[in-house]
C-alpha cells in the first residue's frame, strides 16, 4: 500500500546504501497478490502503469550496475520488459514458487514470448560481477566455477 512517493525515498535508500558496500544485486519490483485471511486481503493492487512507473523510477535512481527484476508469474511481464526491466528473475521447471504457489511460473516458451525482442539468458543466483568479486564461501568456489560453465556452455557464452 505505499506511495509513488514512498518507492521513491525507497529506491533512494538502496541507492545510498549501495553507493556506500556496492552490495546491491538487484532490486524486485513485485506487485501485491493479496491473499485471504491476510490483514491486505482487500488492499488495491498497482497498475501495470503504476508498476512501469517505479521500473522507470528505479532505473533513474539506481546505479546502472543494480538490476531491476520483476517476477514473470505474478503480473503482466511482457507489457513491462520496455520500461527497464533487466531480470525476470528465479524461475524454475522443477519447483513451485513456493511464496505464491497459486500462480505457477511460466513455461521457457511463455518466458521467451514474455522477453520479446530482449535476450533470455540464464544465470545463476549470484550476478557474474559478484562471482568475479569472491563474494561468496570459498567452498563453494568448485561448485560455482562446475554450474557458472553449464550456463555459460546453455546460453552459448565461450
Amino acid at each position: 500500500g505505499e506511495t509513488m512517493a514512498d518507492r521513491e525515498d525507497s529506491l533512494f535508500a538502496i541507492r545510498d546504501l549501495h553507493k556506500r558496500y556496492g552490495h546491491i544485486q538487484e532490486v524486485i519490483v513485485q506487485n501485491l497478490c493479496p491473499k485471504p485471511g491476510t490483514p491486505l486481503e482487500r488492499q488495491p493492487v498497482p497498475t501495470t502503469d503504476e508498476i512501469c512507473a517505479t521500473i522507470r523510477m528505479g532505473k533513474d535512481i539506481l546505479q546502472p550496475d543494480i538490476a531491476i527484476q520483476i517476477p514473470p508469474n505474478l503480473i503482466d511481464a511482457a507489457s513491462l520488459i520496455d520500461c527497464g526491466v533487466d531480470d525476470l528473475g528465479g524461475v524454475s521447471p522443477l519447483t513451485i514458487d513456493y511464496v505464491n504457489p497459486e500462480h505457477p511460473w511460466p513455461a521457457f516458451d511463455e518466458l521467451r514470448a514474455i522477453a520479446g525482442t530482449a535476450v533470455l539468458r540464464e544465470r545463476l543466483c549470484i550476478y557474474p560481477q559478484y562471482i568475479e568479486r569472491g563474494w561468496y564461501d570459498a567452498g563453494l568456489q568448485p561448485l560455482i566455477n562446475r554450474l557458472s560453465q553449464i550456463v555459460q556452455d546453455r546460453n552459448g557464452i565461450p
